[in-house]
């Protein structure tokens, strides 16, 4: 159950095309550079190294020690094979080290260099509660603390018990529900923030492996604990991210 706040407008499949192909975007693709005519271009297209990282299925979702905590295997088997982690051919255009969510899809790209993208599997917001746009991933954190907004905790009072408060003596916010297994951001979090401002919009880890590939949180973009420890490890804070209704999938 990730923060919430309301929606920003939606990104068209439209504006996110013409976007890319004007090359005006912040997220934008990279300039092109001219080749005479008169010389003869010869292209050496190098096939990618095998990522070390992308293993057997069995390796990537089995258990795994993540400092003091055991996170349980994920029955891969359960989850339809499009939302296992895996690399792809880039379908966004974006340049590398961008976060493109495709929510028409309910899958995160991590564009890669040379045309290729790491591939993960989502859950997202239920109607009324998604958020689409551009930003940029201002921080991230291991196993983060969870603060309910006070909207959440109206609409579920059993959350009553987490309920955060600002201590102007302290300047911190104290109150939430403490990192581990149980909490709804999962091991990593990372902080999606636009124009300088916190959106109240995570990419997160969760203990819900069931809910991947489905619409049923309150906005936030949730993965499998093991992929967004992966994909912690791979992107940077100040990373570019895109949120957007559909990318030209096959």
């Amino acid at each position: 159950m990730p923060d919430n706040r309301s929606p920003n407008p939606a990104l068209s499949r439209r504006k996110f095309l013409s976007a890319a192909a004007a090359g005006t975007a912040t997220l934008g693709l990279a300039g092109c550079v001219s080749v005479p005519s008169t010389q003869k271009l010869v292209v050496i297209d190098t096939p990618p190294e095998p990522d070390p990282q992308l293993s057997s299925l069995a390796s990537m979702y089995g258990p795994l020690q993540d400092g003091p905590y055991l996170i349980p295997a994920v029955p891969f088997d359960k989850i339809p094979s499009r939302f296992h982690r895996q690399e792809v051919a880039d379908p966004t255009g974006e340049r590398p080290g961008t976060i493109v969510v495709d929510v028409s899809q309910h899958f995160l790209y991590l564009v890669r260099p040379r045309g290729r993208a790491m591939r993960y599997g989502v859950g997202l917001g239920r109607a009324g509660f998604e958020w689409s746009g551009k930003g940029v991933i201002e921080r991230k954190a291991e196993w983060p603390r969870w603060h309910p907004p006070a909207e959440m905790i109206d609409r579920q009072p059993e959350l009553e018990k987490y309920r955060t408060t600002y201590n102007k003596q302290t300047g911190e916010w104290e109150g939430g529900m403490d990192g581990g297994l149980n909490n709804p951001l999962g091991a990593r979090a990372h902080y999606i923030y636009q124009d300088g401002k916190d959106t109240l919009y995570r990419v997160h880890g969760s203990p819900e492996w069931w809910t991947i590939g489905k619409s049923v949180s309150s906005g936030c973009v949730r993965m499998i604990n093991q992929d967004v420890i992966d994909l912690y490890g791979r992107v940077t804070t100040g990373s570019p991210i895109l949120v957007t209704n559909g990318v030209g999938v096959a």
